[in-house]
């Protein structure tokens, strides 16, 4: 039996396997619509830009391999968007259901409301239940369905926005 997954802050040397899980998602999945692999330094440099921001990038490793991956990062890059971010989860094909996105959200979640995000906002494709009950189960609610948004593998899929306050807990325990 395989050991717990444990989280850890991205490293550098990560990058070969983070790209190898995402170039799975963008041949054989919808949880992202891009649709050619982009290179390794491509995903460099975006996880470069991220850990300079000081965002939240975390990765799940099980028996001395990155079975997944999560980060936070602003929404949009305008300035006045700088207290919101998207997340994103992603795992290898053979963790799916075992917890382990579960496990990344959760902390994820904890390591953005520390960075000082207030919302973290969710961009799901439509008809990926699992995802959609996986944000649920960690207070996220849904905010919007727009059908149509994206056509990948020759078909029309939905976004479903989901939105959870960071900061609400925290006014909550001060009220407590």
């Amino acid at each position: 039996m395989s050991a717990d997954p444990i989280l850890r802050p991205f490293a550098w040397h990560d990058v070969p396997a983070i790209s190898a899980i995402y170039a799975h998602h963008v041949v054989h999945g919808v949880a992202t619509f891009d649709t050619e692999v982009p290179s390794e330094a491509m995903m460099a440099h975006k996880f470069g830009t991220m850990i300079d921001l000081g965002h939240p990038v975390i990765v799940a490793e099980r028996d001395g391999v990155l079975v997944g991956y999560a980060y936070a990062s602003t929404y949009r890059p305008r300035f006045a968007y700088r207290f919101t971010c998207e997340d994103s989860v992603y795992l290898a094909p053979d963790a799916t259901r075992q917890g382990i996105g579960n496990l990344l959200l959760g902390k994820l979640i904890a390591e953005s409301r520390a960075f000082g995000f207030n919302q973290m906002l969710a961009v799901i494709t439509g008809g990926t239940a699992a995802s959609i009950r996986l944000h649920e189960k960690h207070g996220f609610r849904t905010i919007g369905h727009y059908p149509e948004l994206g056509f990948k593998f020759d078909r029309w899929h939905d976004i479903v926005h989901m939105q959870l306050g960071l900061r609400e807990i925290r006014a909550e325990a001060a009220e407590g």
